[in-house]
């Protein structure tokens, strides 16, 4: 992972948190992962405790292709066309069961730029041969270059992410630079590194208390208008379902019976 574009700029972010970074083979390829020092160990005992959150980079072409698959076996009734982006993670899980696993996406808009552009100039062909050709049909060389990647919609993209989620509890973060993946895994390690002093904080708490925006309750008229909000909330209620996946997952299933019948 270091080896790449921005391998630099991730590990002088992490380094600038004061965390000890160790340069090592990873199970999973192009991931990071977390270790905690023991409390009574000293600085250079080396008695080091593996956390189970892993963040995995995943290429473009990795994840178009996955999806791909996906939509060709779930829409199209094409099974064995090779793994989906569920079955893969699935795998990794059953590999790796003591991980929690979460996937990192850089700069998809590039690949829709691109197929944006392909289809412009596929466009721009076919209207410049019928008038070359004089409405006579006129073949077409393809070039012989590397495989192009196959054509996948942002909707097909979401359809396959809410799968995702829902049958692993694996989330996908679509990121625009490496800047920004280097920003999300200081983020994640400040977080790692916090969640046990969060977790005694909120032994002492009051597990009744709630935040003002839930605890009015979401009102629901005689109409039906507020249900949609409700189902909202109990979606959020799931183990790491972010307001944005309750979105995604509100838009492809509007209601509890639609994602039973999935």
């Amino acid at each position: 992972l270091l080896q790449l574009e921005g391998g630099g700029t991730l590990l002088a972010s992490v380094q600038a948190l004061g965390c000890s970074c160790a340069i090592e083979k990873q199970p999973l390829s192009r991931s990071v992962s977390w270790m905690r020092r023991a409390p009574c160990a000293q600085p250079d005992d080396g008695v080091c405790i593996p956390e189970a959150h892993v963040v995995m980079q995943m290429t473009v072409d990795d994840v178009i292709t996955l999806i791909h698959s996906y939509i060709q076996e779930v829409r199209h009734g094409r099974p064995g066309s090779g793994p989906t982006l569920t079955s893969w993670v699935q795998e990794q899980q059953r590999r790796h069961p003591s991980k929690i696993l979460s996937l990192v996406v850089i700069d998809l808009e590039k690949y829709f730029r691109s197929q944006k552009s392909q289809c412009q100039k596929r466009f721009r062909e076919a209207v410049a041969g019928e008038e070359q050709a004089g409405g006579k049909v006129k073949k077409r060389r393809r070039n012989g270059g590397a495989e192009a990647l196959p054509e996948v919609s942002r909707v097909e993209v979401e359809e396959a992410v809410v799968h995702l989620q829902l049958h692993t509890g694996v989330s996908v973060c679509f990121l625009s630079t490496w800047k920004d993946f280097s920003d999300h895994i200081a983020m994640t390690t400040r977080a790692v590194a916090e969640a046990p002093f969060k977790r005694e904080r909120e032994k002492t708490g009051f597990s009744f208390y709630l935040e003002s925006e839930w605890a009015g309750g979401q009102r629901v008229d005689k109409a039906g208008k507020g249900l949609l909000q409700v189902w909202k909330r109990q979606i959020q209620q799931l183990n790491r379902v972010s307001p944005d996946m309750a979105s995604t997952i509100l838009a492809a299933y509007p209601s509890p019976q639609l994602l039973m019948k999935v």
